[in-house]
């Protein structure tokens, strides 16, 4: 792994360089791409915590452990009603408000 030594002091001026401005095609395959893993290591972070294995919280939302693997690897995208069905079979909420 890489890491930068402290010496970036502007993330987003690294990003607009490596992926493009926001708006950007690029910047916009970036973006996704880094929700989709943060929403994974969420998940998998939740499942692990709810001491719970895959195969235990694919059968709490009638789902393959194949398909909890690849949402936590982040090669698969949850729709809205999964992912709250996941939310739910760890014991857990999500409280929208006004940003």
């Amino acid at each position: 792994m890489q890491t930068n030594n402290h010496k970036i002091k502007n993330y987003s001026e690294q990003l607009d360089k490596r992926y493009g401005k926001q708006g950007t095609p690029e910047r916009a395959k970036f973006d996704e791409e880094a929700y989709t893993f943060y929403t994974s290591q969420i998940l998998l972070e939740a499942r692990q915590k709810a001491r719970l294995t895959q195969q235990q919280l694919a059968i709490r939302i009638g789902a393959d452990k194949s398909y909890i693997s690849k949402i936590e690897k982040g090669t698969t995208v949850p729709s809205v009603a999964t992912f709250f069905r996941i939310i739910n079979a760890l014991g857990l909420s999500i409280e929208i408000t006004p940003a």
